[in-house]
C-alpha cells in the first residue's frame, strides 16, 4: 500500500470517532457513479462521481479543512481522484485501499456487494 492509500480499519475507526488520527475532521468522498451508489453505498459519504469531475466549486468547499478520503468500487478510480485533490490544494487526501467491496466484505456485511 502505498502514501496515498488507508486501509479500511483505519477509515472506519476514524469514522467511529469522528476525526483522523490528529483530530481533523473526516470527509468521506464516494468517486463512483449515481447508480452504483444507488445498489451500495457507505453513510454520509459525499457522492461526487468521477464523470462528472472536477467537482463544483460549492462540492469543493464543502471539504475545506477537512481530512478527503475517497472511495470507489474497489480502489482503481479513487487513487485517481486522491491524486486530483492532493494536486489540487487536498495534500492529505487518501484513497481508500479495496473501496467499497471490501468494506462490505469486512466492516458492513448489510452492504450488497455489486459486479462491475
Amino acid at each position: 500500500m502505498s502514501n496515498i492509500e488507508i486501509d479500511i480499519q483505519s477509515v472506519h475507526r476514524w469514522l467511529q470517532s469522528g476525526s483522523d488520527d490528529d483530530g481533523q475532521a473526516i470527509a468521506l468522498v464516494d468517486c463512483r457513479e449515481q447508480n452504483e451508489c444507488a445498489i451500495a453505498k457507505i453513510d454520509n459519504a459525499i457522492l461526487m462521481p468521477m464523470g462528472q469531475w472536477p467537482p463544483s466549486a460549492d462540492a469543493l468547499a464543502s471539504l475545506e479543512g477537512k481530512r478527503v478520503v475517497v472511495h470507489c468500487h474497489h480502489g482503481g478510480r479513487s487513487l485517481r481522484v486522491a491524486n486530483w485533490f492532493r494536486q489540487n490544494g487536498y495534500p492529505e487526501a487518501t484513497s481508500m485501499a479495496g473501496g467499497i467491496d471490501q468494506w462490505s466484505l469486512e466492516i458492513d456485511h448489510q452492504i450488497p456487494r455489486y459486479l462491475g
